[in-house]
């Protein structure tokens, strides 16, 4: 059973996981070299916790003590409650779900251990805003996809805005960082896959034309929002594929095109 302990100094040590949230190059810098990643809200600290990530500490205003009794009851980590103001002036930012936890990271697997047992996977290029690594992370997992194979420059998906936005989505597919870019894809190929670019270019087939689904190991590649994938990139994929847009649209944001890519990765149109 975890120890619930009241905190009222701001500058409590205790508190130093969770001082300056909305601080992003501060968070990018301490995470990642520090070993852990805040969930944020009841849902996702329980998804966190189901997925088998050891937890640091919670941050709970009072009246979420309650509702969090249960998982206090079970891990042996400190739990500090503090006052709504408390909390708002440690993380910067008015916590309105009242519940924070650190949380463990765990190590990241290969990539080449990931492309052994999948099937359907996504490459991102350059995705850097966490809220579209967490809408991407969300699509996946709800439609299907094997892992996510991310360029070294990606932005993290266990970022407090990437996990909150994918409603702890992160946590069930599994990914992992490629190690050189685009020179990585070519391991990605030789593993089976068909390296599938998402553009909006006219001279890309549609993915009805491509028909992903039909074949047997997919991996789907997406560039950042604006810029898309680097030419680099294009010239590194098998073949080109877009979305077919109307009344003048030239591309989705880079969520929402996912979306509709993964639909077609893993179950295509129904067949009338």
């Amino acid at each position: 059973m975890a120890d619930l302990i009241t905190i009222d100094d701001p500058d409590d040590p205790r508190l130093r996981d969770y001082t300056g949230l909305t601080d992003v190059e501060l968070r990018r810098r301490r995470e990642p070299a520090e070993g852990l990643f805040i969930a944020e809200g009841e849902k996702v600290i329980r998804r966190a916790k189901l997925a088998g990530y050891e937890m640091r500490s919670m941050l709970l205003s009072a009246k979420w003590v309650d509702v969090m009794r249960d998982v206090i009851d079970e891990v042996p980590a400190p739990v500090y409650a503090v006052s709504p103001e408390l909390a708002e002036q440690v993380t910067g930012y008015h916590v309105h779900r009242g519940a924070l936890a650190s949380m463990q990271r765990k190590p990241l697997p290969a990539a080449e251990e990931l492309l052994t047992t999948t099937r359907r996977v996504v490459i991102m290029e350059s995705v850097n805003d966490h809220t579209n690594i967490g809408a991407i992370f969300r699509s996946a997992a709800a439609l299907g996809l094997d892992a996510v194979l991310l360029s070294p420059d990606c932005a993290d998906p266990l970022y407090r805005r990437s996990v909150k936005v994918s409603m702890g989505a992160v946590f069930s597919v599994p990914y992992a960082r490629l190690e050189s870019w685009p020179r990585s894809l070519e391991t990605v190929r030789e593993a089976g896959f068909d390296l599938l670019a998402l553009t909006p270019d006219e001279k890309a087939a549609t993915l009805d034309e491509a028909a992903p689904h039909r074949r047997d190991r997919i991996a789907l590649m997406l560039g950042a929002e604006g810029d898309g994938l680097s030419t680099r990139a294009l010239v590194a994929a098998d073949e080109w594929v877009r979305i077919p847009m109307a009344h003048g649209v030239d591309s989705l944001n880079v969520g929402a095109a996912a979306a509709v890519a993964f639909y077609a990765v893993t179950a295509g149109r129904p067949q009338l």
